[in-house]
């Protein structure tokens, strides 16, 4: 099986497996919840995935409704689907500001087939979740927001980060957007469960856009280097500068 044999085989299996959640807080599964978002997902793997090789992992926080919640792909809304990823899309036009960060820094990484290549991206919990506010609107919600569903989703959180490690990631590094609540976190399952040789951790791409968007320049260096710091030796493996 290629790399993308394996992980839409995954993103087909999933569905929330985990202790009953906190009352009003609800699952979103993209998957399963949106037509067309397993057959974007599958067409998106297959395009930039369909090959043996090993990639370094991201791991974000979990989906949010405009971007994977829509088309299944992480970090990915409609309008750069199209206008990046040159993939078809026929619902209603969405815009997540985590996604586009993430895609200008793709750009200056080189571009979505040489950064795909090297990383495959996905989230702590692979399911996202969602609440309605006073007014009724629905809006997303953190697998951290609340210690009740940290307890209830830890069990889930684990089995599926194993489950992603063998889809063909590396274990000797693993990067983790987010420095505050989704570093600490990782870490401590890590510590827990040796998962990784190594974490690091970068700030999350919705909170530049949110709060430091006039410098997301200087954070976009930053993830170029952070990632291309892990370099493929001749034995076959990774070594950080």
């Amino acid at each position: 099986m290629t790399f993308a044999d394996k992980v839409t085989r995954f993103i087909k299996g999933l569905h929330y497996t985990g202790e009953p959640l906190p009352p009003g807080i609800r699952v979103m599964n993209p998957y399963r919840e949106f037509e067309g978002a397993m057959n974007i997902a599958d067409t998106f793997y297959h395009k930039y995935y369909n090959d043996h090789e090993q990639r370094s992992l991201i791991l974000g926080i979990n989906p949010g409704r405009f971007g994977a919640g829509v088309t299944g792909v992480p970090f990915t809304d409609s309008k750069r689907l199209v206008s990046e990823c040159h993939i078809p899309y026929n619902g209603k036009p969405t815009h997540e500001p985590s996604s586009v960060f993430v895609y200008e820094m793709i750009h200056a990484y080189g571009g979505v087939e040489e950064f795909y290549k090297k990383i495959y991206i996905n989230s702590v919990c692979p399911l996202g979740f969602t609440i309605r506010d006073k007014d009724g609107k629905e809006k997303n919600y953190n697998y951290y927001d609340s210690k009740e569903l940290m307890s209830s989703v830890k069990d889930y959180i684990i089995d599926n980060i194993r489950k992603q490690i063998t889809l063909g990631v590396r274990t000797d590094v693993c990067f983790c957007f987010g420095t505050g609540k989704n570093e600490n976190y990782l870490r401590k399952l890590n510590e827990e469960f040796h998962f990784f040789g190594k974490i690091i951790a970068l700030e999350h791409p919705r909170f530049i856009m949110q709060y430091k968007a006039m410098s997301k320049h200087l954070y976009i260096d930053k993830y170029i280097t952070s990632f291309r710091s892990v370099d493929l030796s001749p034995d076959g493996k990774r070594h950080f500068k």
